[in-house]
């Protein structure tokens, strides 16, 4: 059976570095005996096949050989976001029975009795890289490898379980879909504690033997100094890390000529933005679907038609399978019909931590994503919207990404945010906080939806512009902190 351990060497490796930070660049045989060191350190201090390793660190080196150590040893790799605050850490270290604790510069998991410090200069770390070498895994197959947070914008998060099976699976999935080789080079800011930033800046690295190099925070002008000095291919992320780099004082699409592949995954992204990103860095873009408990179900592939992955977000990658019911009967509605996404395959979760949670979120076999879909006879799936987020504006349904979609066509906005907010008379009306210039206001609003021929229940009753929007820890708009404001505005706060 799989193990994400056997995931390494399955492919030839360039020459030079493999794995860089900002301040540290190991190549391909540096990395083998790094993992090798701290899975033994690992073990000195306890560790365990199926014991679970919690770390708080950012995107660095040492995050990626403890990923790759505690695969070594069969344990459960459980990152946490390393913007995550003292209260959220608490709760989340409370839900586990962590073996071992790890904490980076910063993190206030270094106040835990007994945590150790990560810092290649620390004593601890150093402790954990000097003991024998472990090269052999005693990992299976069905085993859990990660334990995952989800970010919580809608409660409390949950603790997402994936094995080394599911996961080795859908890395080589990933790896056909998106056509990629050892000369590739993968920037990834995307957090690594997120599925996302594990996919792409870990497993597929380790399945492919390409190179990775590693952003601790983002930031747009140096993201367009290292494509060109690292020779960087491909790249993943939410459309703001794309927008940002093309806005940027020192970008060119000259300097971009290695970017081959963008994918994209977010809940509203716009075929133009799609249209203006391609134009802008000269490479293939694409959009992607997946989620914390099924990571890219769906995106185009390399030799896709390029109107499928504009206008759609992508068809199934491997041998999952989607259906779209009727929230409310459960029925299986037909092709292209909007209803909400279930799915079953093998890259799907094998549960929460917490079983209740687990039996709330399936529907039989099918996991109920909670997110409106169509799927068209072709089997291309397009995302319109989370079955939350739905406004009800007397007893109508108004899908916040169609509206969005029409705003962000608008010249003059940059990016879209539409919710609703509370009215006595009608239940709710539509608000819409908008990234654009200051000729964007409610009238221009209003004239341009009427221009483009939405019903007139959908057309925003009020506008918020903003510099920039709040955003969550993996780059998409802060909903419900969007939401609040333009609650508070509407109601004179």
């Amino acid at each position: 059976m799989p193990t994400l351990d056997g995931l390494a060497g399955i492919a030839p490796r360039p020459d030079g570095t493999a794995l860089a930070d900002s301040s540290v660049e190991l190549d391909t045989a540096a990395v083998d005996s790094s993992v090798d060191a701290l899975a033994g350190g690992l073990r000195a201090a306890g560790v365990r096949r199926r014991d679970a390793v919690v770390w708080q660190l950012p995107n660095r080196v040492e995050a990626v050989l403890l990923f790759r150590a505690c695969w070594r040893l069969g344990a459960v790799a459980v990152p946490i976001h390393h913007q995550v605050g003292p209260a959220d850490v608490a709760g989340m270290v409370g839900s586990l029975d962590p073996r071992l604790v790890l904490a980076g510069p910063g993190s206030t998991l270094g106040e835990r009795p007994g945590a150790l410090a990560v810092d290649a200069a620390s004593p601890e770390w150093v402790d954990l890289m000097s003991h024998a070498p472990v090269r052999d895994s005693v990992a299976r197959g069905a085993d859990v490898a990660v334990a995952l947070f989800t970010s919580g914008s809608t409660g409390e998060p949950k603790v997402v379980l994936h094995t080394h099976r599911g996961l080795a699976g859908k890395a080589r999935t990933m790896a056909d879909a998106h056509g990629l080789r050892p000369s590739d080079a993968v920037l990834m800011p995307a957090p690594l504690a997120h599925i996302s930033g594990l996919l792409s800046g870990v497993l597929l690295p380790a399945t492919v033997g390409m190179r990775t190099v590693l952003m601790e925070r983002w930031d747009a002008e140096r993201a367009n100094r290292l494509v060109p000095d690292r020779g960087i291919t491909f790249m993943i992320g939410p459309p703001v890390y794309f927008s940002g780099m093309a806005g940027a004082a020192n970008f060119s699409t000259e300097a971009m000529a290695s970017l081959r592949i963008i994918s994209c995954g977010s809940m509203t992204i716009a075929p133009e933005f799609v249209d203006a990103t391609r134009e802008a860095f000269d490479a293939t873009v694409k959009r992607t679907y997946g989620s914390t408990e099924a990571p890219t179900v769906t995106t185009s592939a390399w030799d896709d038609p390029a109107d499928r992955a504009r206008d759609t977000d992508g068809r199934v990658v491997g041998d999952a399978e989607l259906r779209v019911v009727d929230p409310r009967s459960g029925r299986t509605l037909g092709p292209g019909v909007p209803g909400e996404l279930e799915l079953r395959g093998p890259e799907l979760f094998a549960g929460y931590a917490d079983p209740t949670q687990t039996r709330e979120a399936m529907h039989g076999t099918w996991f109920r994503t909670g997110d409106l879909a169509t799927v068209d006879a072709g089997g291309w799936l397009t995302i319109v919207g989370r079955s939350r987020d739905i406004i009800i504006r007397g007893g109508e349904n108004v899908v916040p990404a169609e509206v969005e979609r029409v705003l962000e066509a608008h010249p003059a906005v940059r990016q879209a945010v539409v919710v609703g907010y509370p009215d006595d008379h009608l239940g709710q009306r539509v608000g819409a906080c908008v990234v654009a210039d200051g000729s964007f206001g409610l009238q221009e609003c209003r004239a341009w939806c009427a221009d483009q021929g939405i019903a007139r229940f959908k057309i925003p009753e009020l506008v918020r512009r903003f510099d920039a929007f709040p955003l969550l820890s993996l780059g998409k708009p802060d909903r419900n902190a969007l939401r609040d404001m333009i609650g508070a505005e509407a109601a004179g706060g």
